[in-house]
């Protein structure tokens, strides 16, 4: 409180500046928020931030989407994320079809919070119905690691520049 004293107009602008960022933001009507929430969550806390809605890119090349989508599998928001979907990208993303694709890249875009994906992979939570098809039954039995690998880290680049099998 003592900058406050010193310096009074400061403090009247960022208390202007503050409602003028909450206001819109609690105002816009989405269907997109990051929500936080977790199992436990009581939701008590809640805030809501507008996201943009997810578009699909119809403008792009197969190579540079399977780029596009391996980068984004690697620069996750939480590192349980980054190791499931590289590990999952490296094992899958070569052979996807376009559609598969597409599916994957909504999966992975799509949702605003990184933990709803990892509850759904890992069959913590249920998956919203538009999340329920091929790519989420291959990345959920991906995530159930049968073969019991050592999944610590997120792979080695090194594969990128051997053939496809």
């Amino acid at each position: 409180m003592a900058e406050a004293a010193t310096f009074p107009g400061l403090a009247r602008m960022l208390a202007l500046s503050r409602r003028h960022l909450v206001s819109p933001l609690l105002s816009t009507p989405s269907n997109r928020f990051y929500r936080g929430d977790s199992p436990t969550d009581s939701q008590k806390d809640l805030i809501e931030i507008p996201l943009p809605p997810w578009q699909e890119r119809t403008d792009e090349s197969i190579e540079t989407k399977r780029a596009r989508l391996l980068y984004e599998s690697r620069k996750r928001g939480m590192l349980e994320n980054c190791i499931l979907l590289s590990l999952f990208a490296k094992e899958y993303l070569h052979h996807m079809t376009e559609k598969q694709l597409n599916l994957y890249d909504r999966l992975i875009n799509e949702p605003s919070n990184d933990w709803d994906i990892y509850y759904w992979a890992t069959e913590a939570k249920p998956a919203p119905e538009i999340f329920e098809n091929e790519v989420m039954a291959l990345l959920r039995d991906f995530a159930k690691n049968k073969n019991k690998e050592q999944r610590l880290r997120a792979p080695d680049l090194e594969y990128l520049f051997e053939k496809p099998h």
